[in-house]
């Protein structure tokens, strides 16, 4: 964990059990000034239709062949909806027409909360730098993976009347 420090005061911060909740161990300023709890960061993805296909898109730090939603964090002062839409734009440069919840699923590897929506999206495709590729499949053709965002595509799926086979990364 980068946290070493108390933000009020600088002091080094110590594990410290949580009497009210059954003895969890957090991280705190020995003073009491702040504690960091360590909550889940949430996440927003986008299974993205375009033109009657989904879109999946291969970040440019992942292996070759592994392609997934498209995703990126929630800002501050915007609602989830406008959230996807921001992010869609800026790594795919697609307009967000129709956005609709899929569900929230928990990432605890990566201690985040992802909150899956379908977005039928319009435009010219157009990868940020962040992306290196994408590709438009079939929806009866995907293949989701067994945690976050992969479950969302299944959930997705099965809303369709698709029968989804899962796929191991």
């Amino acid at each position: 964990m980068s946290l070493r420090y108390c933000p009020v005061c600088a002091q080094t911060l110590t594990e410290r059990a949580d009497a009210g909740e059954g003895g969890k161990i957090r991280l705190a300023c020995p003073d009491g000034h702040w504690t960091h709890w360590d909550n889940p960061l949430p996440v927003l993805a986008a299974l993205v239709e375009y033109e009657g296909q989904i879109l999946l898109a291969r970040n440019a730090a992942w292996p070759e062949k592994t392609f997934a939603l498209i995703t990126g964090f929630m800002e501050r002062d915007e609602t989830p909806e406008q959230g996807v839409a921001r992010e869609l734009k800026e790594e795919t440069n697609l307009q967000a027409d129709q956005i609709s919840l899929i569900g929230v699923y928990e990432f605890m590897r990566k201690n985040e909360l992802i909150i899956a929506y379908h977005v039928r999206a319009s435009g010219e495709i157009c990868l940020s730098e962040e992306l290196i590729e994408y590709r438009l499949i079939a929806p009866e053709k995907l293949r989701p993976w067994r945690a976050g965002t992969g479950l969302a595509m299944a959930d997705w799926m099965r809303k369709q009347g698709l029968e989804p086979v899962f796929t191991d990364f």
